[in-house]
């Protein structure tokens, strides 16, 4: 099963363009994914910039809309992710639990719907998509 961990950083959601976290706190979390990577789980991870720097693209009566950061109505956002494989919830949870996250850190797990998990009309409407997934992994291995 693959699961994400969603970092949510409370008060990420105000940062200015180009707040970085310090050394200190990317060494402890470096230890941490080192030890996702030795264990065979991890899969991919990254950092987000704040939402200063982003946009969000609405689609009200079916027509974009273009807002770009901050979003003075946003509560919480993502600070990063890792996308893991292990064999339970449970032991996401475990792993989730390990993080070196500081007081004001949530991580929220989210298990990743995968293609088998679909009903069969729906993985007829969807027929290319382990396809564009195995190019998608192609791409990212080469």
């Amino acid at each position: 099963m693959r699961f994400m961990m969603l970092m949510i950083p409370k008060g990420y959601e105000k940062a200015a363009p180009g707040t970085m976290p310090d050394a200190q706190s990317v060494a402890a979390m470096m230890k941490y994914n080192e030890s996702l990577q030795k264990a065979g789980v991890l899969l991919a991870l990254d950092g987000l910039h704040p939402p200063s720097e982003g946009a969000r693209v609405s689609f009200s009566g079916g027509k974009p809309r273009v807002i770009d950061g901050p979003f003075a109505e946003a509560k919480e956002v993502l600070g990063g992710y890792w996308m893991i494989e292990v064999k339970s919830k449970e032991e996401a949870i475990a792993w989730a639990s390990r993080c070196p996250a500081a007081d004001n850190e949530v991580i929220e797990i989210r298990r990743v719907q995968e293609f088998s998990d679909y009903p069969a009309d729906v993985q007829e409407a969807a027929t290319r998509l382990p396809e564009m997934q195995g190019q998608l992994e192609q791409r990212r291995t080469t």
